[in-house]
């Protein structure tokens, strides 16, 4: 019987410092990434208070002597005091995020509540609150009531049973399914902090020190559950807050459940469990403690890394999986820049081998002209300010896909995708006197590999063009998904919190894409713009004349000075001139700029925020030139003279 209880005794202490542990790791976490949420806020304070009871609790347990217990004993009740303020606090700030903001009264009462809290811990330090502290044979430390224990009592349970109301009001709110059923496991988990910090010995210690195996295992089976209930809350509180999809918010705060408090759980738990033997058995210490500690840790790290995958793709359902598959995919083959380069390195330098020469290099097709992504040897390829556009030159008006031919030093091959007329790059290899046919069919094939390279690239690089033009209305879309988690007018609210010039960039776009005549155009937001108001009189009351001038306006601002080129400092000016203003098409313009179609897309968003800033500093200019005339409208003419006196 000794045994059973040493050993149900020994997991029950584990467990009650397991719930200390967690709810200190959910405050970190809580602090991290929704601190900014109210109701994130408020249930952090909530774990701060829960972290204090159980670790006092668990500290406690273990001491060895009446002053060291008394102490954390004492402590735990700073947390026990402050549960009710909290609790309130959490549960107004429930009710607020479901549209039922408190007028004044609640907030007055929870203020209210946390005074009371406090001066109940000024009491803390004498024998009003709690008597004197009594060690039982079952090794249970506990205090004896005393005059206030049942005011506490009755403090406890009124602030409990009103947050449970606001708790079931702001239930009642919620509509949509997914936050019903969040909200479900959240009224489930705000069980624990109650349930679970209330003080039982001091009004069930006989009990517990006449049956104190019960009593352990009482303790053990409910510290299993308020577990449980902690992690049930932290779940659904996650999700305030934040407008990152579920699939993020689980995979966060799963992996720092399983990092964090899972590893600690499990080295305290097989270190505890070690000690105790040996202390139990009489066995002196050993360096076992140290070695289980470090093991243990090592062996849960690599068991969440392997298994992270695999859990988090059975996290969602089947229609899901193969987008997370295929995202994970992604992430783990991506060719980077630095992948490219090693790749083509060691073409060059097979081609070198083939021909017996040193040098060689692989240019790509990019934003600047020809851009020289690899050499081997001690040449330099690409001198001169016009040899990129004269190789562009050369190799566009060569016939033939596979045909290698002489320039300079070097044999040059053209690099071409799975279309035939998308280039891509040249590559070329140091000349040597002639061609063998094996050399040849050797260079082709290296020449197939870099352009394979170079077509992934690209086709990346495209992946990642859509997805940056995608990330306004994918972060609209969550903020508003979030903001009507749990308030049903929260899908209403209105978008103006997103930065002016992601609109305004979207809107430029969309009215030079109807330049010369189209809805884009003549239904276009920019309309409302004061500087296009402004133009509508030079352009005879025409709107659509008045906001294409403005959009012409915009463009020259970015004009570089000088005559027109088609160097670099012109690339975004030419990009929107060439393919607005003049309406060609957009192979016609990348081929005229020397860039891949992805390089143009990637400089035709920069060139287009650049104009939308430009028409924000007309918009600006405009309301300050309005202002000035309104001033000068109507200050009397004695001052106006005074002023220009004073000048």
């Amino acid at each position: 019987m000794d045994i059973l209880l040493s050993i149900v005794q020994t997991l029950a202490q584990i467990s009650t410092a397991g719930i200390a542990i967690t709810a200190f790791s959910l405050l970190i976490y809580a602090l991290t990434f929704n601190l900014r949420d109210r109701v994130a806020r408020s249930f952090a304070l909530i774990l701060a208070c829960v972290t204090a009871v159980f670790t006092g609790e668990a500290i406690s347990s273990v001491a060895t002597s009446l002053a060291q217990a008394e102490f954390w004993l004492r402590f735990q009740w700073i947390g026990l005091l402050f549960l009710p303020a909290t609790y309130l606090h959490f549960s107004d700030a429930l009710l607020a995020t479901t549209g039922r903001p408190s007028r004044g009264r609640r907030r007055m009462l929870i203020r209210l509540v946390y005074v009371l809290s406090g001066i109940f811990l000024l009491t803390l330090p004498f024998d009003f609150l709690v008597g004197n502290l009594i060690f039982d044979m079952g090794g249970i430390f506990h205090f004896e009531r005393a005059r206030f224990t049942w005011l506490f009592v009755f403090f406890y349970m009124a602030g409990v049973v009103w947050a449970w109301a606001n708790f079931w009001r702001a239930y009642r709110r919620t509509v949509t399914a997914t936050s019903l059923r969040r909200m479900r496991y959240l009224l489930a988990g705000a069980i624990a902090p109650a349930w679970g910090s209330f003080p039982y010995l001091l009004f069930g210690a006989g009990f517990a020190s006449l049956h104190p195996l019960v009593f352990w295992l009482v303790v053990l089976v409910s510290n299993v559950v308020i577990f449980g209930l902690l992690i049930l809350m932290a779940y659904a509180v996650a999700f305030f807050g934040v407008s990152w999809p579920d699939r993020v918010v689980i995979r966060r705060l799963a992996k720092w459940l399983m990092r964090g408090p899972g590893t600690a759980f499990v080295v305290l738990g097989l270190t505890t469990i070690i000690r105790r033997t040996e202390q139990t058995l009489g066995l002196p210490d050993t360096a076992a403690v140290p070695i289980v500690m470090v093991a243990a840790i090592l062996i849960m790290e690599h068991l969440i890394t392997i298994s992270a995958p695999v859990w988090e793709r059975w996290s969602f359902n089947a229609r899901d999986r193969s987008d997370l598959r295929l995202l994970q995919a992604l992430e783990e083959r991506l060719l980077t820049t630095r992948d490219l380069v090693q790749f083509l390195e060691a073409v060059l330098a097979a081609a070198c081998d083939q021909l017996q020469v040193s040098t060689a290099f692989v240019a790509a097709i990019g934003g600047q002209g020809i851009e020289l992504l690899v050499t081997t040897g001690n040449g330099e390829p690409l001198r001169g300010e016009d040899l990129s556009r004269n190789i562009l030159q050369i190799v566009s008006t060569r016939d033939g896909r596979e045909e290698i031919f002489s320039w300079g030093d070097y044999w040059l091959l053209p690099l071409y995708g799975a279309e035939e007329d998308a280039l891509l790059g040249v590559m070329g290899v140091g000349r040597s006197a002639s061609l063998a046919i094996e050399q040849r069919e050797a260079i082709l094939a290296l020449g197939a590999r870099a352009a394979l390279a170079l077509e992934d690239r690209r086709m990346q690089q495209d992946v990642f063009a859509s997805l940056e033009s995608l990330t306004p209305q994918v972060e609209l879309i969550q903020r508003l998904r979030a903001a009507s988690r749990y308030d049903r007018d929260g899908v209403l609210t209105s978008p103006d919190d997103l930065p002016a010039s992601v609109d305004l960039s979207r809107a430029v776009k969309d009215a030079f894409s109807h330049y010369w005549g189209g809805p884009k155009l003549s239904q276009s937001p920019l309309m409302r713009l004061k500087v296009v108001q402004n133009a509508i009189d030079e352009h005879q009351g025409n709107p659509v004349n008045a906001l294409r001038a403005t959009l012409r306006e915009a463009l020259e601002r970015i004009r570089p000075e000088g005559e027109r080129r088609f160097t670099g400092e012109w690339i975004l000016y030419n990009i929107l001139e060439l393919k607005f203003l003049q309406g060609r098409k957009v192979r016609e313009v990348a081929l005229r700029l020397a860039m891949s179609e992805a390089d143009l897309y990637r400089k035709q968003r920069v060139a287009i925020e650049a104009v939308a800033q430009a028409i924000l500093d007309m918009e600006r200019q405009a309301r300050e030139d309005e202002l000035q005339e309104f001033a000068a409208e109507n200050t009397p003419e004695s001052e106006i003279e005074l002023l220009s006196s004073q000048r």
